[in-house]
């Protein structure tokens, strides 16, 4: 199953690739790229001339672009490939700001670069979507949108303060799930993966006389770590929270039952038992699982990679 396992990851990643690769970006032609023809001149002229009057401050670079649709790819992959194009920022710096705009999609973010995180946190750039931009967007106001929300970043970059409202949502916020932003269908598919595979284990674990303890301890990584992509930080903690103590309940009170008892004992005396019609053997102190001839073995792998940068998404 490890074969299988990594074949599957290698695959994803293969097909991710190849599904950016096929992505025209545009290309870099000024400060302000509307590409989504979704800015009047007036706003197009005023707004490259704040990002310019900026840089000249500050020397940090801001972006805005506009482009219809997203290609099929998730906002963040996007945002980051044409980061890493545009190469937006001073390259001893990092301080770089692209923000992006797709209104068929109905996605929009705030990319910042490395040298920049510590100024414009996650946090800021989420609760300028939120509470600056999206707003407007509802009520089809593209241009004061993303006026506003471009002079809040500069705001912001140059010492100041987020608007009240933006601060005062910030508490509320963090109890918010924080997952990836990716297409519902694809969490959808992803969830069912990944909480189809640790989940079968935790029922192992909770079903099995004898190693059913080592695989809780076993599986606390991966209930802590596989989760984050599709519920995020906040949703993932939960969760390992919530398995942490439901798991423990749940043993005892299934080792309280007849059946557990006659397999615990059946394992003891001839070293097998059934359970739910599946074969549970023990040699030693190992534990297998196996219905007739086959039998479940498992392992994990995961891959990571890094952006441009922090920052936020959202929709409206």
């Amino acid at each position: 199953m490890k074969i299988k396992l990594m074949f599957f990851l290698l695959l994803v990643t293969a097909l991710t690739g190849l599904l950016l690769a096929d992505i025209n970006l545009p290309d870099l032609s000024s400060r302000v790229t509307d590409n989504a023809n979704i800015l009047s001149w007036d706003t197009h002229q005023l707004l490259t001339q704040k990002l310019k009057a900026h840089e000249d401050r500050t020397t940090n670079q801001i972006a805005v672009l506009t482009v219809p649709s997203l290609g099929g790819v998730s906002v963040e992959e996007y945002a980051v490939r044409v980061f890493e194009k545009w190469k937006i920022g001073q390259a001893d710096n990092d301080n770089g700001i692209l923000i992006l705009i797709a209104p068929n999609d109905r996605r929009m973010r705030i990319e910042v670069g490395y040298g920049l995180e510590g100024t414009l946190t996650d946090g800021m750039a989420g609760q300028i979507i939120q509470n600056i931009m999206t707003p407007k967007f509802k009520n089809g106001d593209f241009n004061g949108g993303i006026t506003d929300g471009t002079m809040a970043v500069i705001d912001v970059l140059e010492g100041g303060e987020l608007p009240a409202a933006a601060e005062s949502s910030g508490k509320s916020e963090t109890f918010l799930f924080d997952g990836p932003d990716i297409p519902l269908k694809e969490r959808i598919l992803l969830g069912a993966f990944i909480f189809g595979i640790i989940g079968l284990f935790t029922v192992i674990g909770v079903m099995t006389p004898g190693m059913g303890w080592f695989l809780y301890v076993f599986l606390i990584p991966f209930w802590a770590m596989f989760p984050i992509v599709v519920l995020g930080t906040k949703g993932a903690f939960i969760l390992l929270v919530t398995y942490i103590i439901v798991f423990p309940i749940a043993k005892l009170i299934v080792s309280r039952t007849k059946w557990y008892k006659k397999a615990k004992k059946s394992i003891k005396k001839k070293g097998r038992a059934s359970i739910g019609g599946f074969m549970v053997s023990s040699g030693g102190s190992r534990s297998s699982w196996s219905s007739g001839s086959s039998g479940f073995s498992g392992g994990f792998s995961g891959g990571g990679g890094s952006s441009g940068g922090g920052g936020a998404s959202g929709s409206w």
